[in-house]
């Protein structure tokens, strides 16, 4: 896609996922224990909120700058993996919630680099 054009970040599988991602993130946190509010909660509800609204803010952006903002979505898809495995290790989660997400997180990093790719 040439530079003059901009990319509709609604109409993009990758942020239709990340979407998926974080509403599925929002519904595990809310069993997390009170104490991880400022703690794990806001750091995984933070990252998980990255994804996607990196996505729509490169969609603004020329193709190259668009490259560096699925960059950093996709620091943050790693960084969320990283989070849940925590939370799954001091049994916030479970093991098939685990699971679960990070099939759907290799998904989007996966569509993402593809995507990046063909910029």
């Amino acid at each position: 896609m040439c530079a003059k054009r901009r990319h509709n970040y609604k109409n993009l599988k990758i942020w239709s996922l990340g979407i998926e991602i974080v509403d599925d993130v929002y519904k595990l946190i809310d069993s997390f224990p009170k104490e991880e509010r400022f703690g794990l909660v806001s750091q995984i509800s933070r990252c998980s909120v990255s994804i996607p609204s990196n996505i729509a803010e490169g969609c603004s952006r020329t193709d190259k700058s668009f490259s560096h903002f699925l960059d950093i979505s996709l620091g943050s898809s790693f960084e969320l993996e990283t989070q849940l495995i925590i939370a799954q290790k001091r049994n916030y989660i479970t093991k098939e919630q685990l699971n679960k997400l990070e099939d759907k997180i290799a998904e989007f990093q996966k569509m993402t680099m593809g995507f990046q790719n063909k910029l």
